[in-house]
């Protein structure tokens, strides 16, 4: 299998569910997936973080505000693999109660990967809401 398709395959899958968890209120999954190398970065929608600890502090924030995730959906419109390091961008739909009060929205996703040990690490995200 080509190396594109197996980045392709664990965003599909590992990526997805560690997305999926974070709107239940787990961040384990997510946080599991992001580099513990410096530099890491969080341009958000809603919040920025820069290094690890800030980086903590946000996931464990968004953990506490989502809940009873009932859509979680990644459409991936770009994406490449070059020797250790990849990106993806695409839009994130989902359906989720933040801080108890059902919503949907669209987010604009890029996120930039890198390779650590044979393993993919997220070690920048930039998201920014969809204007409706």
């Amino acid at each position: 299998m080509a190396d594109i398709d197996l980045f392709l395959s664990w965003v599909r899958t590992s990526l997805h569910d560690a997305e999926l968890a974070l709107h239940n209120g787990d961040a384990a999954p997510r946080r599991g997936l992001w580099s513990r190398k410096e530099p890491v970065s969080v341009l958000g929608a809603w919040r920025n973080a820069f290094g690890q600890q800030e980086l903590d502090e946000l996931f464990a924030g968004l953990a506490r505000q989502f809940s009873d995730c009932t859509s979680y959906r990644f459409e991936l419109l770009s994406y490449d693999v070059v020797g250790d390091v990849a990106y993806t961008a695409g839009l994130e739909h989902t359906s989720a109660s933040v801080d108890g009060v059902p919503r949907s929205y669209v987010l604009r996703a890029t996120q930039i990967y890198r390779r650590e040990g044979g393993e993919w690490k997220v070690a920048h995200r930039h998201g920014d809401t969809v204007a409706e």
